[in-house]
């Protein structure tokens, strides 16, 4: 008898277990059918959202940057900058004129608090003196060095707003015209793939604003350092894949492939830009990126590339992520286009760069041989001239980034590519419909959709970063001045520049680490329930917990860069 309650037993707790696994089953399938299939919204619907980061950030710079004085609250940023965010992907998704009709009015309620807080805190010699120093920390990304508060808005709304995406997405909250498009269409998290992309072309330029040599250093070496800076985003994405498939994580293979991922994406382009150096000191990036972009579209076109990587079969390592491997070249133009906007956006005018490039030319007596020339070139010149080049990094990098910046001449070419690839967008819309447009594919009209998006966003925080009435004081006690280093990561502003919000700085130092904390947590709320079958309230319960962790996280870290590449 024992024996066969035992049996009984076990076979009820096989069936339960059965049933439990096939539950689990169903609703992977179900999770997976509820991201596929997706066609997007309108160009101008996602331009319509997008307004509202923009009209946040000018509040909170109205009501809190334009003062000398101001309060260092994580709420004040959080509610300001990162909740109508939220909200303009969610519940007002629909409604996203009435937000930002919302957003403006709460400018008054803000900065009669703000104006309450200081009158309430007088400050004494002592407490100016540490508020400067506190606002001199808004000011940088490490210490003594100061940031572009245009370029830091951008980055780090666009890191809010893919953080906020990749989770939102999974909840009913989040309307399906919003997520990820099978195949074509225009949605947000569309854009908001392209512009992470972009924004690392537009960090990019960094190094070679820096110094302009950097294009002419011996190739071996550039590869091994950029490549260290990549291999976690390598790591990382080999960790997602074995994550994903150990877990059984529900997953939408038609967006990068079966083990390809966005992480790998993203470690590859870095790397590819520098295997062009060579080029890019010679044909401007725009040409090389164009170039790129005509051909990719036109194997896509003329070929049955574009066939293969939506239908043909996975029966192979290449084929099953085929999407991750044939959008490379798109990715890599929107990569080169960013390039070329930090090149303008961060100096202090737009022709700088070309400018100090053409003197590095001069200096280093580069030629450019004709091809019988090039044949008769010895090996010991080309050794003599890597001989030269190691010596000359060696020495004080070349300052590209000094100077007052010309915010006019910025803004006026900055707005200028923004219309050309509007233009061109809306030709290829007007013709095709939003069904030109790939992400899967990152064909041609992706590419330059997320151009024209990205030119103008930045073209908007530069217009907001420069009409922003501010006084800075660098002045600290009787006739001591506290000294701005230049920055050679990111140029000083000058004093009628405003300063970017302490929660962007914190969330730009820190990048890597905010956007893996999103993963993971997004990653643990899937495992932990439901999310799909979520009511509106849990959900944004859910998602307003989620984005002040993850906020606050940065927030806390925000004079330690946790992870050095």
């Amino acid at each position: 008898m024992a024996r066969r309650a035992s049996n009984v037993s076990q076979a009820r707790d096989a069936t339960a277990e059965s049933k439990s696994c096939l539950a689990l089953a169903d609703y992977k399938e179900a999770k997976e059918a509820f991201v596929a299939g997706i066609t997007g919204s309108s160009i101008y619907h996602i331009n319509i959202i997008s307004l509202v980061s923009f009209i946040s950030l000018g509040v909170y710079g109205d009501a809190v940057l334009s003062r000398s004085r101001r309060p260092q609250s994580f709420l004040l940023d959080w509610a300001t900058l990162v909740l109508p965010v939220l909200l303009s992907i969610t519940v007002f998704a629909e409604r996203p004129l009435l937000l930002a009709a919302m957003t403006l009015v709460a400018q008054w309620p803000l900065t009669t608090l703000v104006q309450a807080f200081l009158s309430r805190t007088k400050a004494t010699p002592a407490a100016q003196q540490d508020n400067s120093l506190a606002n001199a920390r808004t000011l940088t990304t490490s210490p003594g060095r100061a940031s572009l508060a245009s370029v830091s808005a951008y980055r780090a709304h666009m890191m809010i707003l893919t953080a906020l995406a990749i989770l939102a997405v999974d909840f009913p909250v989040f309307p399906r015209f919003l997520a990820k498009c099978e195949s074509f269409g225009t949605s947000m998290m569309d854009i908001g793939v392209g512009a992470f992309v972009f924004s690392q072309g537009v960090v990019s330029a960094i190094p070679i604003l820096r110094d302009p040599k950097h294009l002419f250093a011996p190739m071996h070496l550039k590869v091994l350092s950029v490549f260290r800076k990549v291999a976690p985003l390598f790591a990382l994405g080999l960790v997602r894949v074995l994550l994903v498939k150990g877990t059984d994580y529900p997953e939408h293979v038609t967006e990068y492939g079966v083990h390809w991922n966005f992480f790998l994406t993203i470690a590859f382009l870095p790397l590819l830009e520098v295997l062009l150096h060579p080029l890019v000191a010679r044909v401007q990036i725009a040409v090389i990126a164009l170039a790129i972009l005509v051909v990719h579209q036109g194997l896509l076109s003329f070929t049955s590339l574009q066939d293969f990587a939506l239908n043909a079969p996975r029966n192979d390592l290449f084929s099953m992520n085929r999407e991750g491997i044939i959008s490379i070249p798109g990715y890599f133009a929107i990569h080169l286009l960013g390039l070329l906007t930090g090149t303008i956006t961060i100096p202090p005018s737009p022709g700088h760069f070309r400018r100090a490039l053409k003197e590095v030319q001069r200096d280093l007596k580069i030629r450019h041989p004709s091809k019988s020339e090039e044949e008769s070139d010895s090996g010991d010149e080309a050794e003599e001239q890597d001989s030269f080049l190691r010596k000359q990094q060696r020495k004080q990098p070349i300052t590209v980034l000094g100077g007052r910046r010309d915010n006019g001449k910025v803004m006026t070419e900055l707005f200028s590519y923004s219309l050309l690839w509007w233009f061109a967008t809306a030709i290829m819309v007007l013709v095709k419909g939003n069904e030109a447009v790939s992400r899967r594919l990152a064909n041609f009209p992706y590419v330059i959709w997320t151009a024209a998006y990205n030119t103008t966003a930045l073209g908007v925080y530069q217009n907001l970063n420069s009409n922003v009435k501010k006084f800075v004081s660098t002045t600290i006690g009787k006739g001591k001045t506290l000294v701005m280093e230049p920055d050679l990561q990111e140029p000083p502003p000058p004093p009628n520049v405003a300063r970017s919000p302490p929660l962007f700085e914190a969330i730009n130092k820190n990048g890597l680490v905010f956007f893996l904390l999103a993963n993971v947590m997004t990653g643990a709320v899937n495992l932990s329930m439901r999310t799909m079958y979520a009511g509106d309230t849990l959900a944004m319960t859910v998602l307003v917990v989620y984005s002040l962790v993850i906020t606050y996280v940065a927030w806390v870290f925000r004079d330690v860069r946790l992870i050095k590449i």
